[in-house]
């Protein structure tokens, strides 16, 4: 693993049943960037995210995260994982949920209200976490993964079913966070967010097609937007 890596993941291969979901998939994640992780739903964008993570079973490979295999104990309190199905309770309150994570993670209990001011919860303290609207919900998982330090945030489309104001800011966040030296791993499908990352991975059925920056794969594609990009390679995929 290279210095300037959070995360180094070589030949990974995952199979679901007899199927090969992951193909000797091999990239490089680099410390204090936003790497966006692009491709059409089923993909495998989020079993690659839960190998990150430590929590899928692989076939062949390794990942190394923050100089650790993955899912060591030691990465615990190192990593900051949003799911894309909420990982909260229904029945506590949004404060709540975040003082028992807050307990649960060993953070200061001030993290609650730093949390819930970055991803703009402000007012829902108090309010029922079902009754929460969907991008409400999805931002309060994101206010778990935030709490404490984590050098690395997993975050699988996070930006789902949110007004174009909020994802604006909560990009915005996701920089400043970088900018910090945390390392951002963002899952999307929606091409247009691939602008917005220093890093890009786009995949397609298991395979990873791009490892590299937005300005290096308009060069290497000779195209003048990303979503044109992602079909040029997909069609030199077919082609080959």
């Amino acid at each position: 693993m290279t210095s300037s890596a959070a995360v180094e993941v070589t030949g990974l291969r995952v199979h679901r049943g007899k199927r090969l979901v992951l193909r000797d998939v091999s990239c490089s994640i680099p410390q204090g960037s936003v790497t966006g992780l692009l491709g059409p739903s089923g993909c495998g964008k989020t079993t690659l995210m839960r190998s990150v993570v430590g929590v899928q079973i692989v076939s062949g490979g390794s990942v190394t995260v923050l100089g650790s295999p993955a899912g060591s104990p030691r990465l615990r309190n190192r990593i900051g994982y949003a799911t894309q199905s909420p990982s909260v309770y229904a029945d506590l309150t949004v404060a709540e949920n975040l003082r028992y994570f807050c307990a649960v993670l060993h953070a200061p209990r001030s993290d609650v209200a730093r949390v819930i001011d970055e991803v703009g919860l402000g007012g829902h303290e108090s309010q029922l976490v079902s009754s929460l609207s969907g991008g409400e919900l999805s931002r309060t998982s994101l206010a778990v993964a935030l709490l404490g330090k984590p050098e690395l945030l997993v975050l699988d489309e996070p930006t789902v079913g949110l007004d174009p104001l909020l994802r604006d800011e909560l990009w915005t966040l996701f920089r400043t966070l970088a900018a910090r030296g945390v390392t951002l791993l963002v899952s999307s499908h929606v091409m247009d967010e691939a602008a917005r990352c220093e890093r890009l991975l786009l995949m397609r059925d298991g395979e990873l097609l791009a490892d590299s920056s937005p300005d290096a794969l308009l060069a290497e594609t000779g195209t003048h937007d990303l979503e044109q990009a992602f079909l040029s390679l997909v069609r030199a995929k077919e082609a080959a």
